[in-house]
C-alpha cells in the first residue's frame, strides 16, 4: 500500500523569532487575531514591524473562542476588501483556523489572488500553524465542524516561545493536553506512517516531560520553547496521520457545552485508551500492540501487553491529577441530567465527524455513547 507524507510549511523557531517577519516580501497584511491581540499590544507590534518596512497593514480582530460560520464570514469580507497579498493568524487555535478557512475562502472568491498565509501561535496546543485541519462552529446548531483542505495548509510558521510567557495557567493545561491527544491519536492512527510517527512520538515525549514543569514555571522560556516545538511537530504528525474518536468525541462535547478542546480531550483520552486497546476484551486485539508501543516509548513496561497499557492508563490519570484536571465532567460546570440527555446526539455527531474515519478501533453509537457515560460519577 502506497503512503506519502507532505510538509508544505516553512517553519522559523526559536527566541525573537517574530522579527523575521520584517524579511518577508509583502505589500499588504491582513492581520487576522482575537480582541486580546489589540489589548496586550502584540497586533499593534507586529503592524508596527510591517509599517516599519512599508507594508500595508489592517487589523480584524472579531475572532472569538470556537469561531463561528458568522466571524469567518466577516474576515473574508475584510479580505476581499483589502486584496492583500498576505495573511498574518496571529494567536491561538481559533485564530488561526479562522485565517485558514478565511484565506482559503479569499483564494476560491478571488482566482486570480496570490496570498502568503502566514501563523505565528501564542499557544503551544492547536498545532495548527502547520496542519490542513480547521475547525469551525456552528451555534445554532450546537456542532464543531473539522475542516480538512490541503489548500489550507500555511506557508510560514512563526515559533517564538516568548509569545507564550504570558499565558495562564489554565489555558496552558488545556492546550499542553491537547498536545498530548495529537501525539496519541497520530500514533494510533491507521494513517500513520513512519515519518508522522518520528514526529509523534518525539513530541509526545517532549510534552510528557515539560508540561507538568512549563504549568508550574510558565515564565521558563527553555520549556516554553520546548513545549512550543512539541505542539508543532504533533501538528505536523497528524495533518498527514489525522486523529481519532477522541478528538470526535471532543469536538461534539465542546460544541454542545463550549467546554475548552484540550480539556474535553484530557477528560476523554483514559477512557479513549482503554477502548481503542480493547482493554475490556477477553481477547488481544491488534490495536493493543501500539498502545504497548506508545506506553514503551513513554518509559511503561509491565508483565504483559495488557498490563503495560494499564499502567500508562494510570500514568496519564496521575499527570491530569498534577495538572488538577477532575475526571468527572460535573466538575467542569455541567449538569449530569443535561449532560446525559445530550449523549446520544453529541455521540451521532462524534460517529460522523472526519477524526472518526482513521480511528485504530471502529465504534458502534452505543460504544461512543458508553465513552461519555464514563465521565459521569459511577459510569453509568
Amino acid at each position: 500500500m502506497l503512503k506519502q507524507f507532505k510538509m508544505g510549511t516553512k517553519i522559523i523557531t526559536g527566541i525573537d523569532a517574530l522579527s523575521t517577519i520584517q524579511t518577508l516580501s509583502l505589500k499588504s497584511v491582513l492581520i487576522i487575531c482575537d480582541p486580546f491581540m489589540l489589548e496586550n499590544g502584540l497586533a499593534q507590534k507586529i503592524e508596527q514591524l510591517l509599517k516599519d518596512k512599508n507594508v500595508g497593514c489592517t487589523i480584524f480582530s472579531e475572532i472569538i473562542p470556537d469561531p463561528t460560520i458568522d466571524v469567518v464570514t466577516k474576515g473574508l469580507l475584510a479580505a476581499i476588501n483589502l486584496s492583500p497579498d498576505g495573511i498574518i493568524a496571529l494567536g491561538g487555535g481559533s485564530a488561526m483556523d479562522a485565517a485558514k478557512v478565511i484565506s482559503h475562502m479569499y483564494r476560491t472568491a478571488e482566482k486570480d489572488a496570490s496570498v502568503q498565509l502566514i501563523c505565528i501561535p501564542t499557544t503551544s496546543g492547536t498545532g495548527s500553524e502547520v496542519t490542513s485541519f480547521a475547525v469551525i462552529s456552528d451555534p445554532q446548531n450546537h456542532s464543531k465542524y473539522a475542516l480538512v483542505d490541503e489548500q489550507m495548509v500555511p506557508d510560514l510558521a512563526i515559533l517564538d516561545p516568548v509569545l507564550t510567557v504570558s499565558v495562564p495557567k489554565d489555558v496552558t493545561t488545556d492546550t499542553g493536553f491537547d498536545v498530548f491527544t495529537h501525539c496519541m491519536e497520530a500514533l494510533a492512527s491507521t494513517d500513520a506512517t513512519d515519518f508522522t510517527d518520528a514526529a509523534s512520538e518525539k513530541a509526545l515525549q517532549m510534552i510528557w516531560k515539560d508540561l507538568v514543569p512549563v504549568v508550574n514555571d510558565g515564565e521558563n522560556l527553555a520549556l516554553r520553547e520546548q513545549v512550543h516545538n512539541a505542539s508543532c511537530l504533533a501538528g505536523i504528525a497528524f495533518s498527514e496521520a489525522s486523529l481519532g474518536i477522541c478528538h470526535s468525541l471532543a469536538h461534539a462535547l465542546g460544541g454542545q457545552f463550549h467546554i475548552p478542546h484540550g480539556r474535553a480531550n484530557a477528560l476523554l483520552l483514559p477512557h479513549v485508551i482503554r477502548y481503542n486497546a480493547g482493554l475490556e476484551l477477553e481477547n488481544e486485539i491488534p490495536s493493543l500492540v501500539t498502545y504497548q508501543r506508545i506506553a514503551k516509548s513513554l518509559g511503561f513496561q509491565a508483565g504483559t501487553a495488557k498490563a503495560t497499557v494499564h499502567a500508562m492508563i494510570n500514568g496519564v490519570n496521575r499527570q491530569l491529577k498534577q495538572l488538577a484536571i477532575s475526571p468527572l465532567i460535573t466538575d467542569h460546570g455541567i449538569d449530569s441530567e443535561e449532560f446525559l440527555a445530550a449523549i446520544p446526539e453529541m455521540a451521532a455527531k462524534a460517529m460522523d465527524d472526519k477524526c472518526t474515519i482513521t480511528n485504530p478501533r471502529k465504534p458502534s453509537i452505543q460504544e461512543l455513547e458508553q465513552l461519555y457515560k464514563r465521565l459521569l460519577r459511577g459510569g453509568y
